[in-house]
């Protein structure tokens, strides 16, 4: 403890983890230390026994539940999109190595009372209930327009500057119904609520190319998933600034942030002091530094087998567009299982979530839980996601935020972007991964 460390940074939540990552790699002395006993802060997968000592006061788990070891539960769910900016950030950093991933299965959406499945192709968009056939066909014009549309080449703007034009004209102009709006707001674009339809398009348009170019890269779905949990991520990055020289401090509490002048100089644990110039941390550490902004909550339910109307598929999303249960928020549903290492062979795991709107949340994703089957167990958290209030330049100590409740990893890599640049002074600037044609060459000519 009694060194002197460039950056401290507190918490190991995954934000965290890949700042102390990044700053590693460039030379920073860094010592990174956790309250907890285990990796993931916020966002670590827990075994059984965990489980049950976070939400059952250490109560022994159920022996039918199988066994210990061959659960990860993740107490945030979260799928990375195959093109976004968590798998560049993977890949820049080369924390692949340390990790597996597999596909989640499919995408699904909940429309009239019913699941249905987001088209992955062609020939699935044309089955799809999701559309009669003169919307599929006024889909399909709206989607070429998303796809051949270029910023600087007024050719292809049919008179609508995407960089201006609020996104429900540019609906309004293909003549679409509600609820195709809704999929492709809620279900593609992954927007929460609706206030993205009176801002410019282009946000909403980059976003639907996204999702595209992620489901285009592997097909079935957009969303990769690590095996044995997410809680892998966060250790992926701590083991590479473990390399690049890291300290790294589990169970470690944390008494006060040391400021002199102002500025932060160091932070106390008992009687030890570590110096630093720079501390980056979770709300938790600093909570006089950030405020609340909502309430999420999140309900891990165990199964015994998979979610009806899903063809039986071991992994999923599944999301409930807000118009559809008369909510402000979607409610979103991530759906895994053995094949992943989160649960025993016999089970799987969902985990329904959406932003709290009411005094009674538990009521709130009712919706979501319906459209479950039979739920052997579940375990509720509500927690508060919250924002720093200043920007940490003036006394260089650094906030994250809270996870917030969407199903990807693209806020948190704002966020890390964010962080990085105000900790820096510089942009983040990620080396682009090889196509696979030329990663196909390179193999070829070694």
């Amino acid at each position: 403890m009694d060194e002197q460390y460039d950056v401290i940074v507190m918490g190991t939540g995954l934000t965290e983890c890949i700042l102390s990552g990044l700053l590693s790699i460039e030379g920073k002395k860094v010592l990174h230390m956790d309250r907890n006993d285990y990796y993931g802060g916020d966002s670590a997968s827990l075994n059984l026994t965990q489980l049950f000592k976070k939400f059952r006061n250490g109560e022994a788990p159920v022996e039918s539940l199988g066994k210990d070891r061959d659960y990860n539960v993740d107490l945030i769910p979260k799928f990375m999109m195959a093109n976004g900016e968590l798998v560049k950030i993977l890949t820049h950093t080369d924390v692949t190595r340390y990790l597996e991933f597999k596909q989640i299965a499919g995408s699904y959406v909940y429309r009239d009372g019913k699941i249905a499945k987001v088209p992955a192709t062609e020939m699935e968009a044309v089955r799809s209930p999701l559309m009669g056939l003169f919307e599929k066909r006024r889909a399909k014009k709206f989607f070429e327009y998303v796809q051949t549309y270029r910023q600087d080449d007024t050719s292809t703007h049919q008179g609508m500057d995407m960089a201006i034009t609020p996104m429900e004209e540019v609906y309004k102009h293909f003549g679409l119904e509600p609820g195709t709006i809704d999929f492709i707001g809620h279900a593609l674009a992954l927007h929460l609520e609706d206030s993205y339809l009176s801002r410019p398009a282009l946000e909403t348009f980059e976003r639907i190319t996204l999702y595209m170019s992620s489901m285009a890269r592997w097909g079935k779905s957009p969303y990769l998933y690590p095996l044995y949990g997410l809680g892998e991520l966060p250790q992926g990055f701590a083991r590479l600034s473990a390399i690049y020289g890291g300290t790294y401090m589990l169970d470690k509490k944390v008494d006060e942030i040391v400021y002199e002048n102002g500025k932060v100089v160091g932070v106390r644990s008992g009687d030890e002091t570590a110096k630093c110039s720079q501390v980056i941390c979770d709300p938790s550490y600093a909570p006089d530094k950030a405020h609340k902004v909502a309430r999420v909550i999140r309900a891990i339910c165990l199964l015994k087998g998979p979610i009806p109307n899903t063809e039986n598929v071991d992994s999923f999303q599944l999301i409930i567009p807000q118009n559809q249960v008369n909510r402000q928020n979607d409610i979103y549903i991530a759906g895994v299982s053995a094949s992943h290492n989160v649960c025993d062979k016999d089970h799987y795991l969902a985990i329904v979530s959406t932003i709290v709107e009411t005094d009674n949340p538990q009521e709130e994703i009712q919706p979501g839980l319906a459209l479950l089957g039979p739920i052997v167990d579940k375990f509720v958290q509500i927690a508060d996601i919250c924002e720093p209030i200043h920007d940490g330049t003036k006394d260089q100590v650094f906030v994250s935020k809270s996870y917030d409740a969407t199903s990807h990893f693209e806020t948190v890599c704002d966020d890390v972007k964010d962080l990085y640049k105000r900790i820096t002074g510089n942009d983040l600037v990620l080396k682009q991964r090889l196509t696979q044609e030329e990663e196909q060459k390179e193999m070829a000519s070694h």
